[in-house]
């Protein structure tokens, strides 16, 4: 396939995780969720100029913790999510869609 072709995304899709809301497909949407997550995490913290250790400590966590959140190996609860954001000098919003 060349680069200008043109192709269906949701047939490759469904080709790697299966049909539209099977237990596969909605897996890997979950997945992706969660990574989306650890990735807002991640540059926050570095845009705030903070290392793991200083996050860890403002919100009475291990910089290990912060880590394997940063990595999508475990997923923080909302409160814990809510905490990293503030320590780092964001706010979360929630806006209407």
């Amino acid at each position: 396939m060349r680069k200008s072709d043109i192709y269906d995304v949701s047939a490759e899709l469904e080709r790697e995780f299966g049909p539209v809301s099977s237990d596969s497909w909605e897996k890997a949407v979950q997945q992706a969720w969660d990574e989306y997550s650890a990735q807002i995490l991640l540059d926050a913290r570095k845009d705030a100029k903070k290392t793991q250790a200083e996050v860890a400590q403002e919100i009475g966590a291990t910089k290990s913790y912060i880590s394997r959140v940063e990595h999508g190996q475990i997923i923080p609860t909302v409160a814990t999510f809510y905490r990293i954001i503030h320590a780092c000098g964001r706010r979360v919003e929630i806006v209407p869609l």
